[in-house]
């Protein structure tokens, strides 16, 4: 199955009223990001078994490990979560630089170093978001 195919039944498979939410998310990321490569992680390890939840990923960076060893990764990320949705922005080396640039103005969200986790899209404005995301592109890239 290709990459849009795994990503549209893994939206499919959200139950309402976050499948809304997530198909409304993921394409306004695609709007602010037109030619980011897509991912699609289905949250299981080499043997099969569930480690996380299933990411879609936009964008594209290389990831530099303390051993020296590369690995190339997307720069933004969404999933559902039990609660609500994760954006997942990769790749920002300054862990304060998420939560100090956007946590007092995203809304209703806990902001983390890398992670903007909100239970719907009511709670947040969204342009900041979208802000949120293009910076961490830029800063990824």
């Amino acid at each position: 199955m290709n990459i849009k195919k795994q990503i549209k039944a893994y939206i499919d498979s959200q139950p309402e009223p976050k499948r809304a939410e997530i198909e409304t998310l993921h394409q306004r990321i695609l709007h602010v990001l037109p030619k980011a490569k897509l991912w699609f992680l289905d949250g299981k390890d080499g043997q099969g078994k569930t480690v996380s939840n299933p990411q879609i990923g936009y964008g594209l960076q290389t990831v530099k490990y303390a051993n020296g060893k590369t690995k190339a990764f997307y720069q933004i990320g969404m999933s559902g979560n039990t609660t609500g949705i994760s954006v997942y922005i990769m790749g920002l080396e300054d862990k304060k630089y998420l939560p100090e640039t956007y946590g007092k103005t995203i809304g209703k969200a806990n902001v983390t170093g890398y992670c903007i986790k909100f239970t719907t899209l009511k709670d947040i404005h969204i342009d900041v978001l979208e802000a949120a995301i293009l910076d961490g592109v830029k800063q990824s890239t």
